[in-house]
């Protein structure tokens, strides 16, 4: 794959970087979103709304008298917001806190919550903020794992050839009736679109429409072991291949990725109002 002569192309991610010694938001490295919607063909206006949910388990910083502090951070991003945030920068950038003295894990938040909106919105007024949360140890206790919920797919016992995706090989069983159904899979990989690694990510959809050939969906779902993406993006590339091919009056789609380097990125697409909140962490996580 050929990143130059793209926004990639001094992205540091793929490259060796040596560990911040001081607090510098100029390591956060924004991505366009149309990178990868531009290959949807979703014109004018997006056909979802949604939220993408980082979860960073390696915050750290100095109280006022040099002592270490802990925190898991929490961030909602729209995604209405014209750029993400380069996930190997975003770690950078959340090391560079290590030796940075602040008053409280709030004044985290709200330093964290100055810089990072910016550079999702390029600059812009943002339309809706991310929302910035400190988790401390003191509310550990109180995070708990979840399970994802409907039907899992995973016990299909299915012929795989050569995994393969292929949007086409989604079907709905025509002959039913419309069904309110849930759907999940453990078994969602992916490889990064710079180094190639392998993102590992759990999928639940829910849907409303007649009922999807779940054989299919599965194969589709696997199809992706040897897709180079980003997990924002595939989980946009799942919702309109499921929603243009199966077209369901309701479609939500969730993907919960393992971490990597002390971080997991949840994205939820859905067309239809409603809450977003994010599931909770799963075993895998």
């Amino acid at each position: 794959m050929t990143l130059a002569n793209t926004p990639l192309e001094n992205a540091p991610l793929g490259q060796r970087s040596d560990t911040p010694t001081h607090y510098d938001p100029r390591l956060l490295f924004p991505i366009p979103r149309h990178m990868a919607r531009d290959g949807l063909q979703l014109g004018a206006s997006l056909p979802f709304m949604g939220a993408d949910f980082w979860t960073g388990y390696e915050l750290g910083w100095l109280n006022r008298k040099g002592k270490p502090q802990v925190g898991i951070l929490q961030v909602t991003v729209p995604c209405e917001t014209p750029f993400i945030v380069e996930s190997k920068s975003f770690k950078l950038y959340l090391n560079s806190f290590n030796n940075h003295r602040v008053d409280s894990a709030d004044a985290i938040a709200q330093l964290i919550d100055a810089d990072i909106n910016p550079v999702l919105w390029g600059g812009a007024a943002p339309q809706a903020r991310a929302i910035v949360k400190v988790i401390t140890p003191e509310q550990f206790e109180n995070q708990r794992f979840g399970t994802l919920q409907g039907f899992n797919l995973d016990r299909l016992d299915i012929d795989v050839e050569a995994p393969h995706n292929d949007p086409t090989q989604l079907r709905v069983i025509e002959n039913e009736g419309v069904v309110e159904e849930t759907l999940h899979s453990n078994l969602l990989r992916a490889l990064c679109r710079v180094t190639g690694q392998p993102d590992w990510g759990s999928v639940q959809i829910d849907y409303i429409g007649k009922p999807i050939d779940q054989a299919c969906l599965l194969r589709y779902l696997i199809g992706f072991r040897d897709q180079q993406e980003f997990h924002e993006p595939l989980a946009e590339r799942i919702f309109v291949d499921v929603l243009r091919q199966c077209q369901p009056s309701k479609l939500r789609v969730k993907i919960q990725f393992t971490r990597r380097g002390g971080m997991d990125i949840n994205p939820v697409r859905q067309n239809f109002p409603g809450a977003m909140m994010a599931m909770p962490r799963l075993a895998r996580q």
